[in-house]
This record gives structure tokens, C-alpha cells and sequence, in this order.
């Protein structure tokens, strides 16, 4: 026993401390805890320290190169990974965490301050001839918006899909992302995600949503190594297209946001556009799942990146309708819970109904914002059709920014739309 003893501190004597190229965050993970994840180009994982107790951290995923897969014709370069990925499960009791001198942060019994943002990267997209400025903060503010958003010192920090955007490479003719890395490898997700949020991923615990950008046929290889809270599995990672099915879902989850308030975590990733009905058997189930995680709640919140009720002009028409995440699969069942975080609509909008949650959306964080297919208010779409459930509405366009949800001492529960300077939108009652 003695030696097992002075093995195990030698083991963890020679275990690397967090150096500067690395990084390391916090994510509310299924279970009802959380999960330390480090990026690191160290030869073998950190120690982590919880509570006062130190262990090495796990292996999630080593350096290696995933092949151009057949279905992803658009892509034309491998997606290389030269980082090691590791991870340590944290209890939701756990008090402190750290690597080295690095202190992570943890989310407290009680979470009164969340930051929504989505829809964060920087789109280069060769089929559409959209190649945003991703040299330029002002047209991509991204890193603007994380540094303001962990300044107002949230307890979590709400990611509602949609990490990276850079599909092709900038073409000569545009000095505004000449240069910039691009592709769906480890540089693609740090120039996308990793680098400009630091300051918030260091700020507070995560709560990372997948969007259809994360699906197997996209950036799924990068999600499942560095971002996903479940653990890596195989035949589940994205690398073979005949696991795509399985790939590209996973069940729903729930975080505990204390005092009887939670929070309900669904993957729509791969629901866009599909007509699919094992899709729709899937989806139809994992509703049901949502709905017994809210059981216990009193207050009940649900996200997922595809919102289920936005209020959108059909087709640019003069009328307002609700779009479900594939419209084929509408009406989808209404579930009991106050609001619905949502991004995919490069746009903000809050739209609450008199017979279902709240919607929110913030895909505004970074990406090309959308043309003007909402109506900015109720009153502009007063007696459209499609319109009699909306109570009330407020669309901001070509706005980029973030939201924060707060809850106050008496269990009261508001959200306040910010521009990238800091600018209050407006603010909502949810």
C-alpha cells in the first residue's frame, strides 16, 4: 500500500501544470454535474485538484487526423487535431477546482446570472459567396462580445450552438479574412471559439448546446473531441459515416439551477431540413425525456438550437408564422416550461405567447446577421395570420450582441438584451 501510495505522488508530481497555450473550462454536463475539459499540447494530461483531493485528469482524445469524410464534398482539407483533450468529472457540489495555480470556475448552489449567446463564428462559405471580415472586430465581434459579456460576472454562461462557421478558405480578393484559418480541425475551433471566448470560458461554467453546424456532416469531428459535455464513444464521434445517425444526437439532460429552478438541455442538430421518420420517432421521444426532467421543477426552462416558435414572415410575405426545428414534424407537443433559448436565426428576438413558453433567441453573437425576416414588433404584425398567440414581440435586427438572464432574490426572472458596446436593447420579463 505504501507503494502504491508513492507511486501514485510520483505520478502526480510529474503531471504537467496548465502551461500558456492551453486552456480549460468548466460545462454542466448530463448526470447532474459537471466536467473540467483541458486543451492541451502537453505530452500527458494535467492534475486536477478538487476540493483538496489531486488526480490525474482523464484522456478524451489524443492528436490525430480525421479523413475528409464522402459526405462532406464542400470541405476540402482533413480535420487535424494536434492538441491532447482531457477531462475530470466534477460533483455539483464541488466547491473548488484547480490545475496548477489556474482556478476554474464552478457554478454556485444557487445560479442567478446566465449570459446567452449563439450562432458565435465567423462564416466563410464558398457556396454562398459569404466571406465575413474575421480580421476585422467590427465585423466579426465575437471576442468584443465575450469580453464584455465575463465582465458582468455571470454564474453560467448559455451557448446555443452554432461554434464554427470557417468552411473555405478566403479568397485572395478579401483583406478583411485573408489569411484567417479556416476548416473544421483543431485551428478552425480555435480561431472560431477557443480564442475569442477565453475570458468567458474562464469566467463561469458552460452549458454548450450543439447546432446543426456541430452535425456529423459539418464540425461534428471537433464537437465530439472538444466540446461535448457526454463522453467520447465510439462509433459516436462522427468519424464514419455509418454512425451518423447515432453521431448526430444525444439524449437530453438536465442542470440544476437551484432553488427549484432547471434547465433542460435537447440536441436538435441534426432535425434541419430532414423529413426522416426515424428522425421524427427520435425527436417525439426525446421531448418525452424533456418532459419528465421538468418534473421537479418549479420553474422550468428548455433550450435547444433550433427555436420551436420564433415569429417569422413566411417567405418575406406580409403574414407571421411559428417555425418548428423541420417544420414536416409540426405541431410539436408543448412543453410546461416558462421560456425556450434557442439561436439559428442570426437575429434577437423575444416573442412570449399566451399558450406556450417564452421564446428567446440570440443568434446574434458574431455571425452574418440574417436580412429583416421577422416583424420588429406586435404591433407591426398586428392581425397577420399566425399571429393571435404572440402577446408580445420584439425583433432587433442587424444588432449583434448578448442577453442576460437574471433571477432575483424573490425568484423573479428577467432578461436584458445588450449590443456588442454594452448598449441595454431592452429588457423582458420572463
Amino acid at each position: 500500500m505504501t507503494r502504491f501510495f508513492g507511486m501514485m505522488a510520483a505520478l502526480l508530481a510529474a503531471a504537467p501544470a496548465l502551461a500558456a497555450p492551453d486552456q480549460a473550462w468548466v460545462e454542466m454536463a448530463p448526470g447532474g454535474g459537471s466536467v473540467a475539459r483541458v486543451v492541451t499540447m502537453a505530452d500527458v494530461c494535467p492534475v486536477i485538484r478538487i476540493d483538496g483531493r489531486a488526480r490525474p485528469m482523464a484522456l478524451r482524445s489524443g492528436p490525430g487526423t480525421d479523413p475528409v469524410r464522402p459526405n462532406k464534398p464542400h470541405v476540402m482539407q482533413a480535420a487535424v487535431f494536434t492538441s491532447r483533450v482531457c477531462e475530470a468529472a466534477l460533483p455539483r457540489a464541488a466547491h473548488r477546482a484547480t490545475i496548477g495555480a489556474h482556478a476554474l470556475a464552478l457554478p454556485p448552489a444557487v445560479i442567478r446570472r446566465i449570459v446567452l449567446i449563439g450562432d458565435t463564428g465567423c462564416r466563410m462559405k464558398a457556396s454562398e459567396k459569404a466571406f465575413q471580415g474575421c480580421n476585422d472586430p467590427a465585423q466579426w465581434p465575437f471576442a468584443a462580445i465575450a469580453a464584455r459579456a465575463a465582465a458582468l460576472h455571470p454564474d453560467l454562461v448559455l451557448h446555443v450552438g452554432d461554434y464554427l462557421y470557417r468552411e473555405n478558405p478566403c479568397p485572395d480578393d478579401h483583406p478583411a479574412c485573408a489569411g484567417t484559418p479556416w476548416g473544421f480541425g483543431e485551428a478552425g475551433w480555435r480561431a472560431d471559439f477557443l480564442d475569442p471566448a477565453a475570458p468567458l470560458l474562464a469566467a463561469a461554467p458552460w452549458v454548450m448546446v450543439r447546432g446543426n453546424h456541430e452535425e456529423c456532416a459539418r464540425a461534428g469531428q471537433g464537437w465530439w473531441r472538444l466540446i461535448a459535455p457526454q463522453p467520447l464513444a465510439a462509433h459516436g464521434d462522427c468519424t464514419d459515416p455509418a454512425d451518423d445517425f447515432e453521431s448526430n444526437h444525444a439524449h437530453p439532460y438536465h442542470v440544476d439551477l437551484g432553488a427549484g429552478a432547471g434547465l433542460v438541455v435537447a440536441d436538435f442538430a441534426a432535425v434541419v431540413g430532414t423529413r426522416d421518420p426515424a428522425t421524427h420517432d427520435r425527436l417525439a421521444a426525446d421531448l418525452a425525456h424533456a418532459r419528465a426532467l421538468m418534473q421537479h421543477d418549479r420553474t422550468r426552462f428548455w433550450t435547444a438550437h433550433v427555436p420551436v416558435n420564433p415569429v417569422l414572415w413566411a417567405d418575406g410575405a406580409p403574414g407571421a408564422v411559428a417555425a418548428g426545428p423541420a417544420q414536416s414534424f409540426d405541431p410539436l407537443p408543448v412543453l410546461p416550461a416558462r421560456a425556450m433559448f434557442s439561436g439559428h436565426i442570426h437575429t434577437f428576438q423575444y416573442a412570449r405567447y399566451a399558450d406556450r413558453p417564452t421564446q428567446v433567441i440570440t443568434g446574434f453573437s458574431g455571425t452574418l446577421e440574417d436580412a429583416a425576416a421577422a416583424p420588429a414588433s406586435l404591433a407591426e404584425a398586428a392581425g397577420k395570420p399566425g399571429i393571435a398567440p404572440v402577446r408580445a414581440l420584439t425583433t432587433v435586427p442587424d444588432q449583434y450582441g448578448f442577453a442576460l438572464l437574471e433571477r432575483d432574490r424573490r425568484g423573479r426572472w428577467s432578461l436584458t438584451a445588450y449590443g456588442t458596446n454594452g448598449t441595454r436593447l431592452g429588457r423582458f420579463a420572463i
